[in-house]
């Protein structure tokens, strides 16, 4: 798509009905799933985890002992399975390569001036082929909220087409930071505008703004990779992260997907979930299955 048709074709898109987007999401989300179901759920949400640290803080044995538990989340059970990816801001990257390489675990990194994505274009550029070089084979860029919002699709448009080069062989996700987009037709403009300009996957928030992934936003988001899907042939995945913490949190975004776009995305190459703290109440539930008993709070490392 031209860049001239952007404007037209992104206001083009039906409005949101706010009610009836937040009663479908609030309705999905009393579903209940019990037991193998429940036992099955959990193993895929594990499966979808994208195990995050992004502090200042971070060290390099904190980013080994992560990779380390991305690999055998539960080292007392050698059948819990592996999340599906590490992520780390770029000067980490070599640090969980080291750890992660030829596992199957995905290395992702942060880039593009994250989280606030004020940055020149070839500070950013830079910033993604490092993380590549470093050993990402996925990159979470940010969009230019200022720019989005300002109505300047073009500029978004080409730094999201500019950094899907940088990233080589990598994928791209790009995340929208919802919480700053204000409304769900802008939700839903930036899921558009991000998948035309060439995104694998679609991101709810960093992480480091007060609103992060709701179910509503996520469901507004789902259900444009599924339009997408319909329209351009091209499947296109949705990552929500920021505050999904438990694992009722995780079944209720699973359920979203059967009930919004089905079996297709109930995958990890397809949707994840950003998250540090969620994996290890997905953890203590699959002990409290297998076993009948919750694991104490200081059973398994704190992330």
């Amino acid at each position: 798509m031209s860049k001239p048709d952007l404007r037209a074709f992104l206001h083009g898109l039906p409005g949101v009905d706010k009610v009836g987007v937040e009663a479908r999401a609030a309705a999905l989300g009393t579903r209940s799933v019990k037991t193998t179901a429940k036992a099955q759920a959990i193993d895929l949400a594990i499966r979808m985890v994208d195990l995050t640290t992004l502090e200042g803080a971070d060290t390099p044995g904190k980013v080994r002992a992560l990779a380390t538990k991305a690999l055998r989340p539960d080292p007392a059970d050698p059948s819990c399975p592996a999340v599906a990816a590490v992520c780390v801001y770029p000067s980490m990257v070599p640090v969980a390569a080291a750890v992660l390489g030829g596992s199957g675990v995905h290395l992702a990194s942060v880039a593009t001036a994250f989280p606030s994505g004020q940055a020149p274009l070839e500070v950013k550029l830079a910033d993604t082929r490092d993380a590549v070089a470093g050993g990402a084979d996925e990159i979470d860029m940010v969009i230019s909220r200022g720019a989005f919002l300002a109505g300047d699709y073009a500029k978004v448009f080409d730094e999201i087409v500019a950094v899907k080069e940088a990233c080589g062989p990598a994928h791209l996700k790009v995340i929208l930071e919802t919480g700053e987009l204000i409304t769900y037709d802008n939700v839903r403009r930036a899921s558009w505008l991000a998948m035309l300009a060439g995104a694998d996957f679609i991101k709810t928030s960093t992480g480091k703004v007060p609103v992060a992934a709701t179910l509503p936003v996520t469901l507004v988001m789902l259900e444009a990779v599924r339009d997408f899907r319909e329209r351009y042939g091209r499947q296109v995945g949705v990552k929500p992260a920021g505050g999904i913490r438990t694992t009722k949190d995780a079944i209720k975004y699973l359920v979203l997907i059967n009930e919004t776009v089905g079996d297709d995305w109930l995958d990890p190459d397809w949707f994840r979930f950003g998250a540090s703290s969620l994996l290890n109440d997905l953890l203590m539930q699959r002990t409290k299955l297998t076993t009948g008993h919750y694991a104490g709070p200081d059973y398994f490392t704190v992330d």
